[in-house]
């Protein structure tokens, strides 16, 4: 779908003036300053901003993770409401994560076959046969280019990171949420993996029509991926569009700044900026 159809497509989150702020004593901290947004189905977004910019806080705001301030969440037109356990429970059928650190996503005392289990109690519930039940897990196992024979029984620690994140992915698969939120998924993998991970992301997203939400500080990552990008700084979005208009076209400084530090590799690198701190 071209960007334009995108917009017009469903609207499946939105967020009006959301806002969090951090109290500690007399010391506060807004991370995230009244931002707005829209997510359509079938789209893939970037929330593009360095360290301390507020993108890991919203994305744990839209998780239902951290408590909003104020502003407003909407989940397929309608305010989210996530006060009980069984509000939220419904919610999270429908979105999910995939986060940073592999190593720290799953329990280390639960083998591999448990992590699928709980996928699979939680899409098609606790009364499904056994053989239906490795046929799903072989089937998501497959997707992510993983052999379930081979994984059966192991526990997380004992996959490469790249491993346990297609694993991560598989989880996915099985899940087939509305929306998937995706926090620095690659940044802890090799180059080769990272293009696999990315690459099956996107595959999900065409054969479910996935909306899908990528967090990173990786401005390149966002231009290859996304249909809208979101630069945010200092808890603000500063500037949003297509890839293509924010990426090739910035109008905010921060835009501008964040594509300059792109190291390319037909020029050469001057870090004399660097080291004296000049612009």
């Amino acid at each position: 779908m071209t960007y334009e159809e995108l917009q017009n497509a469903p609207l499946c989150l939105s967020g009006r003036q959301l806002t969090k702020v951090f109290v500690n004593g007399k010391v506060s901290k807004t991370a995230v300053d009244h931002v707005d947004f829209d997510f359509h189905q079938g789209e893939v977004i970037s929330i593009v901003g360095e360290s301390g910019s507020g993108k890991t806080t919203l994305s744990k705001m839209l998780l239902g993770l951290l408590n909003v301030t104020s502003g407003t969440i909407y989940f397929k037109g309608e305010e989210r409401k996530i006060r009980t356990m069984a509000q939220r429970r419904a919610y999270w059928n429908g979105i999910q994560a995939i986060f940073q650190d592999p190593f720290s996503s799953y329990n280390i005392f639960h083998k591999i076959d448990a992590v699928l289990d709980d996928c699979i109690n939680m899409r098609y519930g606790r009364h499904i046969d056994k053989q239906k039940r490795e046929d799903l897990k072989t089937e998501a196992c497959s997707f992510v280019n993983l052999k379930y024979a081979e994984l059966t029984n192991k526990y997380p620690f004992e996959l490469s990171g790249g491993q346990m994140q297609r694993l991560m992915i598989a989880r996915i698969f099985l899940l087939k949420p509305q929306i998937l939120l995706a926090d620095e998924p690659t940044s802890m993998i090799d180059a080769c993996s990272r293009a696999t991970i990315l690459d099956m992301l996107l595959k999900l997203r065409d054969e479910t029509g996935m909306t899908v939400i990528f967090i990173t500080h990786d401005i390149g990552l966002a231009y290859y991926i996304s249909d809208t990008v979101y630069i945010m700084e200092h808890g603000k979005f500063v500037e949003s569009g297509s890839a293509d208009e924010v990426i090739l076209h910035p109008k905010a400084a921060y835009t501008k700044r964040l594509i300059s530090d792109v190291p390319k590799i037909h020029e050469e690198w001057n870090l004399d900026d660097v080291f004296t701190g000049e612009e």
